[in-house]
């Protein structure tokens, strides 16, 4: 926390800050999201924070007895909101993960730092959530409580999770920089090469670990050969209207350095709202800075069940914003519409032509 803003300071810019989000509102006074949140620890009032354990290993287990929830995940330009019940918990050492029909996540226990569970006044009553965060301060995971979620189970669940240390404040390390594309030239070759031979896609990024790159870099590296196409970076409108006009199911992933939560179904209702380019459906909600978007590509992949295409969108930063697959609708689907949907997207060198 800055050394000029007390908790209490922070405690009345909130409230001066009427329809403000704590991403903003924390950006705007030079903190961190989760020194905001830790400064209404044991607040009363419309807003009041408990601090509980972050480990995924100690909460995630216990979130199944909350019933039907809506998970949010983001990064700094895409939002993905999922609704559903947290159902089977795997526990590993470097990454952890939810499995289940509706909530689907991988989780990187090393990047989860603290925990909150906060409820805040509103119009419409009390709003419950579980908030996790990195040690920048930066938002993970944030799980809010529906309607139709078991609320009688809150008061045990914050109990049990509830850490000795309710201080509110918190130290917090500085953010890092979002890696740019690692780029090695020399490696060309060998990086085509051993792109052909992959048979699953959980390989590729092992690939470029290998060789001294990263996802974006290898796919700058290996544009315009058969595996990556370079696209209109304004393309993700025509795309998703295309993939909810075909009733194409997809798998789209949205993460950040801790945690990643993926959709499986269809896209059906497409808005764009100034710069934010929506998916509002009743169970999935996907919000994206369209303007955000500075590079695009369509990727294949080869795997034993056949080739794996996918969308892939990042950032000026060359930040990843999301990834889409599409889904296949019985073991018989060839994924054809799907394929043609990516094929119609214009490439970049038409574009500039």
């Amino acid at each position: 926390m800055t050394a000029t803003l007390s908790s209490a300071d922070i405690r009345t810019a909130k409230r001066d800050a009427t329809g403000v989000r704590d991403r903003d509102l924390a950006d705007n006074l030079g903190i961190s999201e989760a020194q905001l949140v830790a400064a209404f620890t044991g607040a009363d009032g419309d807003h009041r924070v408990t601090r509980i354990a972050h480990h995924p290993d100690d909460v995630m287990p216990r979130i199944t007895a909350l019933g039907e929830v809506m998970a949010l995940t983001r990064n700094e330009s895409c939002v993905h909101e999922r609704v559903g019940t947290f159902l089977d918990y795997r526990s590993g050492a470097h990454a952890s993960m939810v499995l289940g029909p509706d909530i689907d996540t991988r989780i990187f226990p090393k990047h989860w730092a603290f925990g909150f569970a906060v409820e805040t006044k509103t119009d419409k009553g009390t709003r419950q959530s579980l908030q996790f965060f990195d040690h920048a301060g930066d938002a993970l995971q944030k799980i809010y409580l529906r309607d139709t979620s078991n609320h009688d189970a809150w008061p045990a669940l914050i109990d049990v999770l509830k850490t000795n240390d309710q201080s509110y404040t918190i130290s917090v390390v500085p953010r890092k920089d979002t890696e740019g594309a690692k780029v090695k030239a020399d490696n060309r070759e060998t990086l085509l090469t051993s792109w052909a031979a992959l048979t699953d896609t959980h390989q590729f990024n092992r690939l470029c670990s290998k060789l001294g790159m990263n996802r974006l870099g290898a796919y700058r590296l290996a544009s315009g050969e058969k595996w990556v196409r370079p696209v209109q970076p304004d393309c993700i409108e025509a795309f998703m209207n295309a993939v909810s006009q075909a009733r194409q199911k997809v798998v789209l992933f949205v993460g950040n350095a801790g945690n990643i939560q993926i959709h499986w179904g269809t896209l059906d209702t497409i808005k764009p709202m100034g710069p934010w380019l929506n998916v509002l459906d009743p169970n999935f909600n996907l919000h994206l800075r369209n303007d955000h978007v500075a590079e695009v590509y369509v990727v294949e992949k080869p795997t034993k069940r056949g080739p794996a295409m996918s969308l892939e969108a990042f950032d000026a930063k060359g930040g990843l914003l999301f990834q889409c697959f599409g889904q296949r609708d019985g073991e018989d689907d060839d994924l054809a519409q799907w394929h043609g949907i990516l094929s119609a997207l214009p490439s970049l060198e038409e574009v500039m032509a």
